[in-house]
């Protein structure tokens, strides 16, 4: 079984969906690597005019790589009005073709699975950037395509079967959670020569993840100038991480200079020493699919305090202080107990547990039974 996967998101920075196809195309070629199996096989592509020359360069071991000379804006644009043209014409023949973000292609003969991170195109259209809108055409036109339907979460398939009952069975929509890899469990924090070489204070409230509208920062900031308000306490700073993202501007009048201090973008293994170093994971999100950054905050022993959506309840089994979304003074409140008391050692050991839970490993066994019923075995 030849099975192609969509790797354009691992081209550029890797935020959510980038990571996600980084651990599962690692953890599937692990698995078509085992002894005595010889029933997968993996290629990946690009659908892109100038940035797949570095695709070689990002996929695993045992991974095929075939560029596709094609921009991922034209292929759509067709994509979304025509069965034309098949991912066959783009990479070769194929067994499997595996859309991991959102899309689709058509195909001649190959069985076809679909990745619906979520419905944000849909639920916030306000919050998601213009090219996520294309999506409100081309997921209808891949879950008609589609043998599969994944998910990240059972929150996010039980939207899916709710908002497409004509489309996909709710059998056909199967939730493959996202995992920890298991450097995050071993993460330890920065000593404070590092932190202060980058303008990061000893001690501080982190926000990991894209600045944008869907991640409820305006929330975080009014619960911020609440906790500043009070003269008798001052919270720590809020040190965001992650790339700049777009939207408007976060408004930091009526806070302190340096209360609020920019990471940027860290790669893998320094943001597991920021975050394990954190007195607390803010994530305030209007919306999600998942919620990674809380599980990797639980992996490293962290407390978080986010928004009370079903997903982050699933993801975190009630080991969370969540608040109803946009309710600064819930947030500013829940923070502030949790930077008085953050339940001590044996409540970061219990967090940990929980995030053991979720494994790479098992995310690519359900996604290769998805090939499988794909290919129609």
């Amino acid at each position: 079984m030849l099975v192609g996967l969509d790797a354009t998101p691992l081209l550029g920075v890797r935020t959510g969906v980038g990571r996600y196809v980084e651990h599962l195309l690692r953890e599937l070629a692990a698995l078509a690597a085992a002894p005595r199996r010889d029933d997968l096989r993996l290629a990946a592509t690009a659908f892109t005019l100038r940035g797949g020359g570095g695709l070689a360069a990002a996929v695993p071991r045992g991974v095929q790589p075939r560029r596709s000379c094609a921009s991922a804006r034209a292929v759509q644009a067709a994509w979304e009005r025509l069965d034309l043209p098949p991912v066959e014409w783009l990479v070769g023949r194929l067994d499997v073709f595996h859309g991991t973000n959102f899309v689709l292609p058509p195909a001649r003969r190959a069985g076809g699975v679909l990745t619906v991170h979520d419905l944000s195109y849909l639920r916030f259209p306000a919050t998601v950037a213009r090219a996520s809108l294309r999506y409100r055409a081309l997921v209808p036109r891949g879950l008609r395509r589609a043998a599969v339907v994944l998910t990240p979460s059972e929150a996010v398939a039980e939207e899916v079967r709710a908002e497409y009952p004509t489309l996909v069975a709710p059998d056909r929509v199967v939730a493959t959670p996202l995992g920890v890899d298991a450097a995050w469990f071993t993460a330890a924090p920065s000593d404070p020569g590092w932190l202060a070489a980058r303008g990061l204070p000893e001690r501080y409230l982190l926000f990991v993840g894209t600045v944008e509208p869907r991640k409820g920062l305006p929330t975080l900031l009014g619960a911020l100038r609440l906790l500043h308000r009070d003269p008798g306490y001052e919270p720590p700073p809020l040190v965001l991480a992650g790339p700049p993202g777009w939207g408007p501007a976060l408004e930091t009048a009526g806070l302190p200079d340096g209360a609020v201090r920019s990471a940027g973008y860290l790669e893998p293994a320094e943001l597991r020493r920021v975050v394990a170093g954190a007195a607390a994971l803010a994530f305030p999100s209007v919306y999600e699919g998942f919620g990674l950054p809380p599980l990797e905050a639980f992996a490293a022993g962290r407390p978080v305090v986010g928004s009370d959506l079903p997903v982050i309840r699933e993801v975190t089994g009630g080991m969370a202080s969540l608040v109803p979304v946009g309710d600064e003074t819930a947030l500013a409140t829940a923070l502030q107990a949790v930077f008085i008391d953050d339940g001590g050692p044996a409540a970061a050991a219990a967090r940990r547990e929980r995030a053991r839970a979720f494994s790479w490993t098992a995310t690519a066994a359900g996604t290769y039974a998805a090939y499988l019923r794909a290919h129609g075995r």
